[in-house]
């Protein structure tokens, strides 16, 4: 099992020290210092929403695309609880955006870039941000550094709920620049049985220079 098929409906309980409410904040600084107001946002690869369902309740008009289904139906049943208007979300994977018009921003957190693994895939990526951005809009992302990633070579770590139980196993490959995580995850379900699945997560180490070129280059 590969993405997050499994992991989905655990994820927001193993994520809770995300500081979710700081990013937003973060962000919202950052869109005041733009070149023109922002009103409607792009969530790009949005996971399970709460990024979105923040910005959303402070009266961003929210677009949300994630290539995970599971994720996006986290995602919606949380968006449900909104008072307001809630964000449109949207199954979509990254090099594949197309949005219903443009918007004044965009964001993508939590290393989210990290899982486009070919060069091919970010580069499409970046133009199709740059194609819904409105002129003077914002791209704002973070990623995980590759001075991160090669440290994370041959650890392991642990995170578990009441619920739930996860186990991490980290491997980097200087050849390919990716790290690859091995997820193993044990779910209490209703009969009191534990069920374990496993997935894997693969996060490239984009250079700073990279990163730079390809942006300019869309």
């Amino acid at each position: 099992m590969s993405g997050y098929d499994a992991l989905a409906s655990s994820y927001d309980g193993l994520m809770a020290d995300g500081a979710y409410r700081r990013r937003a904040d973060f962000l919202e600084r950052l869109f005041r210092k733009g070149g023109i107001p922002v009103h409607s946002v792009l969530d790009l690869a949005c996971g399970t929403g709460t990024i979105a369902c923040l910005l959303a309740e402070r009266g961003y008009r929210v677009t949300a695309t994630d290539g995970s289904e599971e994720m996006l139906t986290q995602a919606m049943a949380k968006a449900s609880c909104l008072e307001g208007e809630p964000p449109l979300f949207l199954h979509q994977a990254m090099p594949r955006l197309r949005l219903i018009q443009p918007v004044d921003a965009a964001v993508s957190t939590l290393d989210s870039l990290n899982y486009l693994t070919r060069k091919q895939e970010l580069q499409e990526t970046f133009r199709r941000v740059y194609r819904w951005l409105k002129p003077g809009g914002q791209f704002i992302f973070d990623v995980n550094t590759p001075y991160k990633l090669r440290r994370m070579d041959g650890q392991m770590y642990m995170d578990e709920t009441e619920e739930s139980f996860c186990v991490w196993r980290t491997f980097f490959s200087e050849r390919t620049k990716v790290c690859t995580y091995q997820v193993d995850l044990f779910q209490l379900r209703s009969n009191s049985a534990w069920e374990r699945d496993f997935e894997e997560h693969r996060e490239r180490a984009w250079e700073a220079g990279e990163l730079q070129q390809y942006l300019a280059e869309a």
